[in-house]
């Protein structure tokens, strides 16, 4: 195998087939990528969540297969090729705006201007089926938060992604696009924004946590909405039906802590169901871009300064749960059997400290994750 340099591991193992962010988060945690790499080719034994991960024997052929076919080398050579540079979480030039997240990308694909994270920051979405009046106020937004010099984040998909990104390209400001795609840097999705690709990629940010190559699959979708919600200081939803993908990006928001705005709409519109049902729940109304900015001087993470440790101290509750899972990782059979709780009480202990972001999870193993600049858990 010809020579490769870290970042090359580690964007080889970002596309495997069997590797998910939980994975991938807990081999890096442990391992450098190169190491990491070894391991799931079975060329070095594992350490951490992993090793009880790669215990079952099908889970442990399937990385092994999909290693042997893969050469990290060529990987990274067309990263290279595609002018895609790779972060490594934890790593110098990984965004600290996403250091502390909840669930972080482990490996981030980034091509153009990083440094845009560090700046005054709007997500906008909404749904892919936007009405004209939907169009017409996304493309307005864009082009008034692009003027006022505020960065425009969004998943690029169609309808209401697409519609404030060329809004934004027609103002005459110093706001950029951020955009989160759900493939490959070169797999554009939808084909008809090629020429907004393109765009994000120079003038703007163009993000994904898949190496060059990748086509889209339906699960990385919910996934690409997190880091849409984690890049925003407001996520504003434009239209969402009652079950749409811009409602997970709300969800994720408010798990983050980052407001929610939204655009109400007629009750007998479908388009408005999901937005409207925000604005019941408590999101600010959005009518016209003058509401996101002024919802803008709540000086909420202005240039995506690092806190010490945003988590939620470890309660009295879950603390048992916590100190064992320092030890070794456990599933929750095993934290059980050493804590003595009930399997219900367990579940519903390990699922807060999980929420808070006090342990990571793979296929049902749990692991302990330290505090944030050597603080105390509790």
């Amino acid at each position: 195998m010809t020579a490769c340099p870290p970042e090359g591991y580690a964007a080889a193992l970002a596309g495997l087939a069997p590797m998910t962010v939980q994975r991938l988060r807990a081999l890096l945690l442990h391992h450098t990528p190169a190491a990491a790499w070894a391991v799931v080719a079975g060329e070095q034994r594992p350490v951490g969540l992993m090793a009880e991960v790669l215990t079952h024997p099908v889970r442990r052929q399937a990385f092994r297969e999909a290693a042997a076919r893969t050469d990290p080398a060529a990987v990274w050579a067309q990263c290279v090729a595609e002018g895609v540079e790779v972060l490594v979480h934890g790593d110098e030039g990984y965004p600290a705006l996403l250091l502390d997240d909840p669930l972080p990308p482990p490996v981030l694909f980034a091509r153009g201007r990083l440094e845009l994270v560090e700046g005054r920051r709007v997500a906008v979405v909404g749904t892919r089926n936007a009405t004209a009046a939907g169009r017409s106020l996304a493309r307005d937004l864009g082009a008034g938060l692009g003027a006022a010099g505020v960065h425009v984040v969004s998943g690029l998909a169609r309808g209401v992604d697409g519609w404030v990104h060329r809004g934004l390209r027609s103002a005459e400001g110093a706001g950029r696009p951020i955009g989160v795609v759900a493939s490959g840097h070169d797999v554009v999705y939808p084909k008809e924004h090629a020429d907004l690709w393109a765009w994000v990629g120079t003038d703007g940010l163009l993000l994904s946590e898949v190496p060059p190559g990748t086509p889209p699959a339906p699960y990385r979708f919910p996934l690409r909405n997190r880091i849409v919600a984690a890049l925003a200081e407001v996520v504003v939803v434009v239209e969402s039906r009652e079950r749409g993908g811009s409602l997970i990006t709300a969800t994720a928001a408010l798990d983050r802590g980052v407001p929610i705005m939204a655009v109400p709409g007629s009750p007998a519109s479908r388009a408005a169901a999901g937005t409207n049902e925000l604005l019941r729940d408590g999101a600010a109304p959005v009518l016209d871009v003058g509401d996101v900015l002024a919802a803008l001087q709540l000086d909420h993470r202005l240039a995506g300064a690092r806190p010490i440790d945003p988590r939620r101290a470890v309660g009295a509750a879950e603390r048992p749960v916590y100190e064992v899972l320092r030890g070794q990782p456990r599933t929750v059979e095993g934290l059980a059997l050493a804590t003595g709780l009930s399997l219900v009480e367990v579940a519903l202990r390990v699922a807060r400290l999980e929420v808070d972001g006090w342990v990571v999870q793979s296929d049902g193993w749990f692991e302990a994750l330290p505090p944030i600049g050597g603080g105390s858990p509790t």
